[in-house]
């Protein structure tokens, strides 16, 4: 079942969600070659503990990490550990905090050093992707609707989208109803009702869309070991259309 949130709710969440995007804010700044992204996890957790919220993270399905960094052919829920970023990777921080009894999730995707021409426009082509998703986030559209538009800007620039793994509801928990395709059918879904809060967050393959799992049972990877990027913001649906809360 998909919850409805209150407007009180959701003014929780909204404050919340700058808490988390002040912190990403500030791990961006810290992201570069020679750091370990065990270091950048320690950031992360005494930024939440700075800022009085909690890890929605660490301990959801065994997960022992408040930041998930995801490098290069990893697309998600990369465990920090002892690499060392160098120059030309990419990395995605993906960060949710509970805070006052409600969670909000974000992820970015950012270069470490220099990056190749390709691989910067699979960054920018995901970032515009969820600028294009939040924009058909609204009463009255579906939930397919979401996926269809990110779908068909994504392919259209010559890359695909990872159909085996999902945004999602967000709320009083980290994940929950519904599940959000980044591909689909127009019009097919839910209908999309004021009141709801959603994960969106497209993942885009440069090369097979197919994925794989890590040998530590965390990661989830392309299958051809091509690079991928990761946005996502969680986002309401108001009666004035889609308002993103993990933004400052």
């Amino acid at each position: 079942m998909v919850s409805i949130y209150t407007e009180k709710e959701i003014k929780i969440m909204r404050d919340g969600g700058k808490i988390l995007a002040k912190i990403l804010k500030l791990l961006t700044k810290k992201v570069k070659p020679g750091i370990t992204t065990a270091y950048l996890n320690k950031v992360a957790q005494d930024l939440i503990l700075k800022y009085k919220a909690q890890s929605s993270f660490k301990g959801f399905n065994n997960y022992p990490a408040a930041l998930c960094t995801s490098m290069n052919e990893e697309i998600v829920h990369a465990v920090p550990g002892e690499r060392i970023l160098k120059n030309g990777d990419i990395l995605t921080l993906d960060l949710g905090i509970k805070y006052k009894g409600f969670c909000t999730d974000a992820a970015v995707t950012l270069p470490v050093g220099k990056i190749d021409k390709k691989t910067k426009k699979l960054i920018n082509i995901t970032k515009k992707s969820l600028e294009i998703a939040i924009k058909h986030a609204k009463p009255g559209n579906h939930l397919e609707d979401i996926g269809w538009a990110i779908q068909g800007f994504v392919e259209k620039q010559g890359f695909n989208v990872i159909r085996e793994l999902v945004g999602h509801g967000v709320g009083k928990e980290v994940h929950e109803d519904p599940q959000i395709l980044n591909y689909g059918e127009k019009g097919q879904g839910i209908e999309l009702k004021q009141g709801m809060v959603l994960a969106l967050e497209p993942m885009v393959s440069m090369g097979d869309w197919r994925i794989k799992k890590s040998s530590d049972g965390f990661a989830y990877k392309t299958i051809d070991n091509s690079p991928s990027a990761h946005f996502e913001h969680t986002v309401a649906i108001t009666k004035k259309g889609p308002k993103i809360l993990t933004k400052t």
